[in-house]
């Protein structure tokens, strides 16, 4: 028999493992780039996968890297997985990588864990507390793309823009302190937020799209376009600047 290991406990190891399996892979040396990046996923896919299977079997799963089982939409307990978030920034030995571990039950992320494998760190649901430090007056972007909200946002709150990759990495540095606000638009899968916005919300910070409506899993359709997660005590001018950036363009982006 498998000792039990509760929901917890299994969402840390499994980041925690996926974390050093990836390092493994990636520091022998004998792969780079698209083909270090791709064997990171499958490597990191198949081991979470036989992990669930084996300690969760009746779970629902929902991950990146696998093909999608629709039975999970009639399931109360879904995992959303993304083995290796900001697969870019690991294959180019860049430190804002990161591996999302998320439990939802009836549409809400009740458990999450966010490895940051470079850092040495699990930042869990169960643990994490939000860094109580002065503002910085600074807002997280994607690296890759700009929405065009958020120079609107931090023009109308006074705060300068930052890029960086992994969403767990831009949510990890609100938790931190860091930063006092990642905005995102553009576009986002389940898997790409559930187990930072776990983590972070456990925290007290503020998660919620940038309309304000609440963060739903377990959706049919999987695509979530935007994001915010933030101090709360700046929660409330955020989601006004966003809303007169709509109001004017029609949407989020004007792309």
């Amino acid at each position: 028999m498998t000792r039990f290991i509760d929901d917890e406990t299994l969402a840390g190891r499994l980041a925690q493992g996926t974390g050093e399996i990836l390092k493994g892979v990636r520091n022998v040396g004998l792969l780079r780039g698209g083909d270090l990046g791709a064997a990171g996923d499958a490597i990191a896919q198949d081991w979470i996968a036989r992990s669930l299977a084996l300690h969760r079997p009746e779970d629902a799963v929902l991950s990146e890297e696998a093909t999608d089982d629709l039975t999970r939409l009639g399931q109360d307990r879904v995992w959303i997985i993304d083995p290796l978030d900001g697969t870019r920034e690991y294959a180019g030995v860049r430190q804002d990588w990161a591996v999302h571990i998320a439990l939802a039950v009836q549409g809400r992320v009740t458990v999450a864990a966010v490895g940051m494998p470079d850092l040495g760190q699990v930042f869990t649901s169960a643990e994490s507390r939000a860094v109580a430090g002065a503002p910085t007056n600074r807002f997280v972007i994607s690296r890759n793309s700009t929405p065009e909200v958020a120079p609107h946002v931090a023009e109308a709150l006074g705060a300068e823009l930052t890029t960086m990759g992994s969403c767990g990495a831009k949510a990890i540095s609100v938790l931190l302190g860091d930063n006092d606000a990642y905005i995102h638009a553009g576009g986002q899968y389940e898997w790409d937020n559930a187990a930072p916005v776990g983590v972070c919300q456990a925290a007290g910070l503020h998660c919620s799209r940038l309309d304000g409506s609440p963060l739903i899993y377990n959706n049919e359709d999987t695509y979530l376009p935007d994001l915010l997660i933030c101090r709360s005590d700046i929660a409330d001018d955020i989601l006004a600047a966003a809303a007169e950036f709509s109001a004017q363009h029609g949407s989020y982006t004007t792309v």
